[in-house]
């Protein structure tokens, strides 16, 4: 009968061997996996962004921005939510289902039809993410909008004071330079 080392005595593979791990790299087992990497962010450029948190994109919207981008692209983006975290890990079980960004596409693809009936460019994204403001601001940022047309449906005031005016926290984190709007 023989018995594995105990673990202070495994074995060390030499430093050449598999060599130090590179960022983006981290350590499995025995071998090197690497982690999966994102899409870039889009920077197809555009006056106005038309933007939800998810809700579907109502026509007083659509309308705001193509009066606000004076002939030039409007981009569009909505944002399919992750819940929280639990105990501080990720956890797949709080992503969105592939029927919830369906639902998103479907959102996007109604939105921009709608703009392209008019006769204007309007590159699209679905954004998943934990934090929306933010990531509406960074799609802003990269798309040198000058207007952020911002689509919230209508909720009740206990949720605002828990999660938040979502204009006011893309207006902060956007800063003066851009105009964000909730048409009425």
């Amino acid at each position: 009968m023989t018995l594995a080392p105990p673990r202070s005595e495994a074995p060390v593979p030499p430093a050449g061997a598999d060599g130090p791990p590179s960022p983006g790299v981290f350590r499995s087992g025995r071998a090197f996996r690497r982690k999966g990497r994102f899409d870039p962010q889009p920077t197809d450029r555009a006056v106005v962004l038309l933007a939800s948190y998810g809700a579907p994109f109502d026509k007083t919207s659509i309308r705001e921005a193509i009066r606000l981008s004076d002939g030039g692209p409007v981009a569009v983006v909505t944002i399919a939510r992750v819940y929280g975290s639990a105990y501080g890990l990720p956890n797949p079980g709080l992503l969105p289902t592939k029927k919830e960004l369906e639902v998103q596409n479907q959102q996007v693809r109604k939105a921009v039809a709608a703009i392209r009936r008019v006769g204007l460019e309007a590159p699209a994204q679905v954004a998943v993410s934990r934090k929306p403001a933010k990531s509406i601001a960074n799609a802003a940022r990269a798309r040198g909008v000058r207007h952020v047309v911002l689509c919230v449906p209508p909720s009740a005031r206990w949720r605002q004071v828990v999660e938040g005016d979502p204009v006011k926290e893309v207006r902060r984190k956007l800063g003066p330079d851009v105009s964000v709007i909730r048409p009425a």
